[in-house]
């Protein structure tokens, strides 16, 4: 059976539902921290954890300790590497760059074995690794340093340094035993896909931990965001997260964010992607490049959101730049989204003999009547009906043009119309920025700001400034699943 992700196209339903993640920036120095005490047993120990790389080419850190410097890494050649006692390694030839995806992490640890390389196996969606580029395992009867009586931490090295970028959830330590990937997981039985079970009937061991980050709080107890909930109460302390960063991004339920592959040209190098990959700042004015979504969809009705992050120069690099849409054969060729092409739609404000919003498409402005204000911290809404073809936006809970995205294909209001070429290909949210001072803040459901009045989609799922319109639903793979 071949490993899969939690993929756009592949949502599993029914089953064991993981509520929430943490969401990890190198930016602030997050992670969490614990001292543990005397292990059940030295020699044996398993951690498993699901994680969704926001930077699969940065050096993160997944989880380590301070007893003989063990650490699980993502390398900066997108390998992942596990250091443990000894001074032993095991580095992958498998690249994780995937930052669609989540993936489920299993390293088991018992140096009791005769043969060396059952002593540390590491396992990812269920299946063994076998593949590696280096490879040398710890001395028979060592100590792990996982698990140990010694500081461990969650999403940074033992510096602390290294600090992780994306997303962790069902962060698990078993001390005294050395597991199989099936104690935490399994196949669906229609899909395929691995998924994770209920773990809280494990026996953890004096030093051992679950991590399910239902929590917002940022002390160390058990309404902390390092809640301990295996019964241990080895509550993590909580370092620069806060409730912001506990989110409903699973492995469960995989939210669309901004991917951070892409790179061609000066168009579209030179940006920097935070907070989980929800946005996106270019390093200098002027330095115009273009974002887009991790999936996208060729049917159904999609909402979503933008915070406006403007700092009030009126002069056309600093306006926010364009933001909408694009087809997936889209080439990057283009400075702006919309420009000089069939394939691309952004919205942008510009200073023209009325300052205003308008649509960008196939080399033409066209100014939206009566859409003339722009301020920092107020929202853009985006509805996308692909089911009739039409394009909605608002602005600070009023869409243009009077539009009712529910108009099905009547399409009143909408600011564009997308032909049987157009909803021949996936569509893809997507943004242009010009400025490091001005840009958008993305809310895909999954927003990194604060939200004041919090609405779902229909289906419950979503975390939104404004009501979401009838029939719309937010970008994730539950939602893609049954509409998409």
């Amino acid at each position: 059976m071949t490993a899969q992700t939690i993929l756009p196209a592949n949502s599993v339903t029914g089953g064991y539902e993981v509520a929430n993640s943490l969401r990890f920036n190198s930016g602030s120095s997050d992670y969490l921290t614990k001292t543990l005490g005397t292990p059940t047993l030295a020699t044996k120990a398993t951690c498993s954890l699901w994680f969704k790389s926001s930077k699969p080419e940065a050096q993160n850190t997944l989880i380590a300790s301070a007893g003989n410097a063990a650490a699980f890494y993502l390398h900066s050649n997108s390998t992942l590497r596990i250091y443990n006692v000894d001074s032993s390694a095991l580095t992958t030839n498998r690249l994780f760059r995937d930052a669609s995806a989540w993936y489920h992490l299993v390293v088991a640890i018992d140096t009791t074995q005769g043969t060396a390389s059952n002593r540390v196996k590491v396992y990812i969606n269920g299946i063994q690794e076998t593949s590696f580029s280096a490879a040398s395992y710890p001395n028979q009867n060592s100590a792990s340093a996982l698990g140990n009586n010694s500081a461990h931490f969650v999403g940074s090295n033992t510096g602390p340094a290294n600090y992780f970028n994306g997303y962790m959830s069902e962060i698990v330590l078993i001390d005294g035993q050395a597991l199989a990937p099936t104690s935490f997981g399994e196949f669906d039985e229609d899909s395929g896909i691995w998924k994770p079970i209920n773990v809280s009937g494990l026996t953890f061991g004096n030093n051992g931990f679950y991590l399910e980050t239902k929590q917002s709080g940022t002390a160390t107890n058990a309404s902390g965001m390092g809640a301990d909930t295996s019964g241990n109460d080895n509550h993590f302390a909580v370092n620069n997260l806060t409730a912001i960063d506990q989110t409903t991004d699973t492995c469960t339920n995989n939210f669309m964010t901004l991917n951070p592959l892409i790179t061609l040209t000066s168009t579209t190098d030179n940006q920097v992607y935070s907070e989980g990959n929800t946005v996106v700042i270019p390093n200098s004015t002027d330095n115009y490049g273009t974002a887009f979504g991790t999936f996208g969809a060729t049917r159904g009705k999609w909402y979503w959101e933008a915070k406006i992050i403007w700092n009030g120069t009126e002069n056309n690099a600093n306006y926010p730049r364009t933001i909408g849409f694009m087809r997936d054969d889209y080439a990057f060729n283009q400075s702006t989204l919309g420009q000089n092409a069939d394939n691309s739609w952004g919205v942008g404000f510009a200073d023209l003999d009325t300052d205003g919003w308008g649509l960008d498409h196939n080399g033409n402005f066209t100014a939206i009547t009566g859409a003339t204000t722009l301020a920092s911290t107020k929202m853009l809404m985006f509805a996308l009906d692909l089911d009739n073809g039409k394009f909605y936006m608002g602005y600070d809970g009023t869409f243009f043009t009077s539009g009712d995205p529910t108009s099905g294909s009547t399409g009143t209001g909408a600011i564009a119309t997308l032909d049987a070429t157009d909803l021949s290909f996936n569509i893809i949210p997507a943004l242009t920025n010009a400025t490091n001072v001005t840009y958008y803040q993305m809310n895909f459901g999954n927003p990194a700001y604060a939200i004041a009045s919090s609405n779902a989609d229909g289906d419950g799922f979503g975390n939104f400034e404004f009501a979401v319109p009838s029939g719309y639903f937010s970008w994730c793979t539950k939602n893609l699943a049954e509409y998409g």
